[in-house]
C-alpha cells in the first residue's frame, strides 16, 4: 500500500455486539468485532449497558485503526450504522447515562401503548409517523425512563438512540445529534416537516430540548474529540439506522 492511501471506518453497532471495519477502495476489508452482555431484569424485559457499548465501540476501532494505518494510510471518514429503536438516556456534563438503555425488543411498554391506543391516540402518531403504537418504538421508553428513574428532568438532560450515544461520546460531548433514519423509528419524529413533534412530545412527556438534533444521513456530524479514546480530528461523515443501512450492503 502506498502512504497516501486513505480508507473510511465503519461503525456497525447492533444488537449483540460492535464490528468497526476499515474499508478501501481497492483492497480488502479489516474489520473487528466484540460482543457486549444481554441484561434480562424481568420477563419481556431487555437492557444493554450503554457504557460498554460505547467501550466495544472504541476498542474495535481502535483495532481497525491501528491495522488499517500500520503503513501510513489515512482515515478519510467514519461513518455509523446502529440498532434502532433502542432508547438511551444520559446527563450531558458527565457523559454518564441514567441506567442501562432499554432495547428495541423491551416490551414493558405494551400497557401503556394499549391505554394510548384506547384514549384514541394511534391515528394521531400514524398521521404524524407513519407508525402503530408499539413497545417497540423509542418514544414510550423514554416516557418510561422519565416515569421510573430518578432522572432529572432539566437542561442537563440528554435522550437518543445509540448513534446519538456515540456521536456524543466520539466528539467528546460536543455534538448530540441523529440522522432522519434513526429519527423517525421513536414515534415522536414528523415525517410531514421533518422535526420532532412537540404534539407527540407532549403526549408522551418527553422533552423536546433533551432530543438531539436530527441531521441528513449524508451529513458532517462532527468530528473525533482527543478526549475520546481514538485519534482526533476525524470526521464523522455518515449515520443511518442498521435496516436503511443494509440497503447499501
Amino acid at each position: 500500500m502506498s502512504s497516501d492511501r486513505r480508507c473510511v471506518i465503519a461503525i456497525d453497532a447492533g444488537t449483540t455486539g460492535v464490528r468497526s471495519r476499515a474499508v478501501f477502495v481497492d483492497a480488502p476489508s479489516l474489520s473487528a468485532y466484540r460482543e457486549f452482555a444481554q441484561h434480562y431484569p424481568q420477563p419481556g424485559w431487555v437492557e444493554h449497558d450503554p457504557v460498554e457499548i460505547w467501550e466495544r465501540v472504541r476498542e474495535t476501532m481502535l483495532e481497525v485503526i491501528a491495522a488499517a494505518t500500520s503503513d501510513g494510510t489515512e482515515i478519510a471518514a467514519i461513518g455509523i450504522t446502529n440498532q434502532r429503536e433502542t432508547a438511551v438516556a444520559w446527563d450531558r456534563r458527565t457523559g454518564r447515562p441514567h441506567g442501562n438503555a432499554i432495547v428495541w425488543q423491551d416490551r414493558r411498554t405494551a400497557t401503556r401503548c394499549r391505554e394510548l391506543t384506547a384514549d384514541g391516540a394511534l391515528p394521531l402518531v400514524r398521521e404524524r409517523t407513519g407508525l402503530v403504537l408499539d413497545p417497540y418504538f423509542t418514544g414510550t421508553k423514554f416516557e418510561w425512563m422519565l416515569a421510573n428513574r430518578d432522572i432529572p428532568v432539566d437542561e442537563h438532560l440528554a435522550l437518543g438512540t445509540v448513534d446519538s450515544w456515540i456521536i456524543w461520546n466520539l466528539t467528546g460531548g460536543e455534538v448530540h445529534a441523529t440522522d432522519p433514519s434513526n429519527a423517525s423509528r421513536t414515534m415522536l419524529f414528523d415525517l410531514r416537516d421533518l422535526t420532532w413533534s412537540a404534539e407527540l412530545c407532549g403526549l408522551l412527556h418527553v422533552p423536546i430540548d433533551a432530543l438531539p438534533t436530527v441531521m441528513p444521513s449524508s451529513g458532517r456530524f462532527g468530528i473525533t474529540s482527543d478526549r475520546c479514546g481514538v485519534p482526533a480530528g476525524i470526521p464523522i461523515s455518515g449515520v443511518a439506522g442498521d435496516q436503511q443501512a443494509a440497503l447499501f450492503g
